[in-house]
């Protein structure tokens, strides 16, 4: 089994949009997500998980202030997406998403 640990950026997210889809015979934990509101305006983001075909919401409407950022996985907080789940946002105002992961192949 191989452990890599990987980045992945996605910029001015506003519209449901998926940041992250596991691969086919990958395990991978999210080790750390930032979302930064980047526009002069407070917003709200909604994180969903996909799995099996069934959204999940992690975040539902939550407020990002103006030159604000939120860190909803890191620190202690950890997520496990399986093969095939994936992660969208989704903001009321544009956002930047940064994920720290590592993918179990």
């Amino acid at each position: 089994m191989a452990n890599t640990f990987k980045n992945y950026f996605t910029k001015n997210v506003s519209s449901n949009t998926v940041v992250y889809t596991t691969a086919s015979a990958t395990q991978t934990t999210v080790i750390g997500m930032t979302i930064a509101n980047v526009i002069n305006a407070p917003i709200s983001a909604n994180i969903v998980i996909n799995s099996g075909g069934t959204d999940y919401y992690m975040l539902k409407e939550a407020t990002i202030a103006v030159g604000g950022a939120l860190v909803p996985v890191g620190g202690e907080q950890k997520l496990v997406l399986e093969d095939g789940d994936s992660l969208a946002i989704s903001a009321t105002g544009n956002c930047d998403v940064i994920m720290s992961v590592l993918e179990i192949t």
